[in-house]
């Protein structure tokens, strides 16, 4: 027997508790959503997106970027992220780029499968454990200015400014400014430290501004 049907009573109370349950959720969740924004767009050229917890928004100038989000530009985008308060984020085109976690004061962990990337961090700022994951290796960098990303037909890594270890293929690298290192293909080791020819850096740099 359906009680709601004999007791009208009892199906108005069972409505609110839904809807107050419902309420309830959503609020935590937006509550939860926007504590984990991390910093926002500075700059956007082109259509770029974000995708997080099954939706999808676009990337314009302001827009909140939050951990968990996948990000993606097209083959004619260009975006700037500002993390925190002084760690710069340049995507070139055909970028994704997930943000993992990400602590303006510790570090953060940020994991990309295509394109080509700059990170620049205020050398004023205090060091950070900043770690970038790529199918290629691994970067672990503490306050600097780096690319990673397709160049002469491979994936290379190139610091303009402080000190990244670059790890693939179980063997790890350091880099200095100026110096740069090459993986073919997932699982090869990278090439010893050597410098970057200046056109070679200045185009890696310039293929993600």
């Amino acid at each position: 027997m359906d009680l709601s049907l004999q007791h009208p009573a009892l199906l108005l109370t069972d409505r609110r508790t839904l809807m107050g349950s419902l309420a309830c959720a959503v609020a935590v969740g937006s509550t939860a959503f926007a504590a984990d924004a991390v910093g926002s767009v500075e700059s956007s050229i082109g259509d770029a997106n974000a995708e997080a917890l099954g939706v999808r928004r676009s990337l314009v100038t302001g827009a909140d970027i939050f951990v968990g989000d996948l990000i993606s530009t097209s083959d004619t985008a260009r975006l700037i992220m500002l993390l925190g308060s002084a760690t710069r984020v340049h995507l070139g085109a055909s970028v994704r780029l997930r943000v993992d976690k990400f602590l303006a004061e510790t570090g953060g962990e940020l994991r990309f499968d295509s394109g080509p990337l700059v990170i620049d961090r205020d050398e004023r700022s205090p060091p950070m454990n900043l770690r970038v994951h790529s199918p290629f290796g691994v970067i672990a960098l503490r306050g600097t200015r780096f690319f990673a990303g397709p160049s002469n037909g491979v994936f290379g890594v190139f610091v303009e400014r402080g000190v990244v270890d670059f790890t693939a293929g179980g063997a790890t690298v350091r880099l200095t400014a100026g110096e740069g290192s090459d993986v073919r293909q997932p699982g090869d080791k990278p090439t010893a430290p050597r410098l970057w020819a200046s056109q070679r850096a200045v185009d890696a740099l310039r293929s993600a501004y």
